[in-house]
């Protein structure tokens, strides 16, 4: 079974702009949706999104989460690289 520890360490692994920039990242059971909540953060700015089971497994296994991807690609656009507030 997965668990936070492993969601987190493999969007880690899979991201690396997100400890490039500086992003924190935490992940937690979401029992009501019955998936993953991944929040972001970086200063003052955050964005919290919901990761499938699924989808979770496949992070963990290697594969990338695209949905995911595309909301780190996202937050890495809006809140480090159009305001120049996170490490490049």
């Amino acid at each position: 079974m997965t668990d936070s520890h492993s969601v987190a360490q493999a969007i880690a692994r899979l991201y690396p702009e997100i400890a490039a920039h500086g992003i924190n990242v935490s992940v937690a059971d979401d029992p009501a949706t019955a998936s993953w909540r991944v929040v972001l953060t970086h200063g003052g700015n955050t964005l919290a999104t919901y990761l499938e089971r699924k989808d979770a497994d496949d992070c963990v296994s290697g594969v990338k989460c695209v949905g995911l991807g595309v909301q780190i690609g996202r937050f890495v656009e809006n809140y480090c690289l159009s305001k120049g507030e996170c490490p490049t």
